[in-house]
């Protein structure tokens, strides 16, 4: 029987290709997980209630673009966290972002570009749904270094001009997982100019918004809206995974001009799985309150400052702006978390296993990524094992 060969170049996930490496090996002490990032904040406490109280949605399909109500939620959020007005005509609700950055390639990227194969761009290292999204519809993937040299953000303008005019879309995490780094305001500016120039899309990534050090981060939006950029140019993603530290409630947003959403939505209602009514409301509520969010981003602030003090001698670091994650700089990222594991207990996620080989370089290869998850005893314990075996 024959199989598709589209996927056949892709790497084991990085879940699956950790234990691979790890679970060989007996930990060195009790179990720090720091390796996935799924928020162990307390979710808010409006959830349990509501959801018991919407029970009967359950009983019906659910609409699939969202119901009013959650449009006009999310709506009044972009409202007031970027000054940018939005018609329901241009948001969706989605099964989580995973969901939505796969089909919008699938629903925006053409067949072909220029008479040739059509480009997708993406960070190294990167998320990893993008690059299944590019080899799903045939696009080149070209992951663009996002290293120590550029600032951890891709230099898209540095590609040659050949092959942009081949791209279709370009996508972009800020802030970025895993480095934590924050695309100003200006960046995102210069990369909306050059997808006008060279006429492609950006696909920004924005589902760790929330979560941040000292300002909240620029959004595409609110630049787009500022550099007058065609609606159709930009589309944005966000998540109640982080903001509101609900992972398992897979629900968050897309937003973009209007034409672009008569295709996202297209696209959804003949495969997608709209999200059941019950979880529309509880996301309705969520979306309305900020009280869980700002004590959530003081958790994640004093996590910051701890991982300064626990690390505050160790050179080449560069403390992340947004994010969860630590971006620490080791030899080789394999050889760093069995030795973790089995002389601490502590696991991490060695960094190649989020980045793509190109021109024999890994630009993860030499980190690991710590998630910033664990209650606050608990990872202050894993930090201080981890930096005295690794560091010390």
């Amino acid at each position: 029987m024959a199989f598709p060969e589209r996927f056949s170049n892709l790497p084991d996930y990085a879940f699956p290709r950790l234990r691979k490496l790890l679970d060989a090996h007996a930990p060195g002490g009790p179990a720090v997980h720091m390796t996935i990032g799924e928020p162990r904040h307390p979710m808010p406490a409006f959830v349990g209630p509501l959801l018991a109280q919407h029970l009967d949605g359950f009983a019906v399909y659910p609409p699939n673009d969202g119901t009013p109500e959650l449009l006009a939620a999310i709506a009044g959020w972009v409202q007031r966290r970027y000054g940018v007005a939005l018609p329901h005509d241009q948001i969706m609700a989605l099964n989580g972002t995973r969901e939505g950055l796969f089909n919008a390639a699938i629903a925006l990227s053409p067949e072909t570009k220029g008479g040739k194969r059509p480009v997708i761009l993406m960070p190294n290292p990167f998320y990893q749904v993008y690059a299944v999204a590019a080899l799903t519809v045939g696009a080149e993937p070209v992951y663009v270094p996002a290293t120590a040299e550029t600032g951890f953000l891709p230099d898209y303008e540095g590609l040659p001009a050949d092959l942009l005019d081949r791209v279709t879309v370009a996508y972009l995490c800020s802030p970025a997982n895993p480095q934590g780094v924050v695309a100003p305001a200006d960046y995102l500016a210069r990369l909306m100019a050059l997808a006008e120039k060279h006429d492609f899309r950006i696909l920004a990534d924005e589902c760790y918004s929330e979560i941040w050090r000292d300002s909240p981060p620029p959004g595409a939006l609110a630049v787009a809206q500022a550099s007058d950029t065609d609606p159709e140019r930009v589309a944005v993603f966000h998540s109640l995974s982080k903001r509101s530290n609900l992972p398992g409630l897979r629900s968050g947003f897309v937003a973009t001009g209007p034409q672009s959403m008569v295709r996202i939505r297209q696209l959804r209602a003949f495969s997608g799985a709209p999200l059941p009514l019950p979880i529309q409301r509880v996301s309705e509520a969520a979306w309305q309150d900020e009280e869980h969010v700002a004590e959530s981003l003081a958790l994640y602030q004093a996590k910051f400052r701890m991982a300064d003090e626990v690390f505050a001698g160790l050179h080449n670091r560069v403390a992340p702006e947004g994010g969860f994650f630590l971006w620490l700089p080791v030899t080789d990222g394999e050889e760093a978390a069995v030795k973790l594991w089995r002389e601490t207990g502590v696991r991490v996620l060695p960094g190649a296993y989020l980045s793509r080989d190109v021109g024999g370089e890994n630009p993860g290869k030499a980190y690991i990524r710590v998630a910033l998850v664990a209650l606050q005893t608990e990872l202050q314990h894993g930090l201080i094992r981890l930096r005295d075996c690794l560091y010390d």
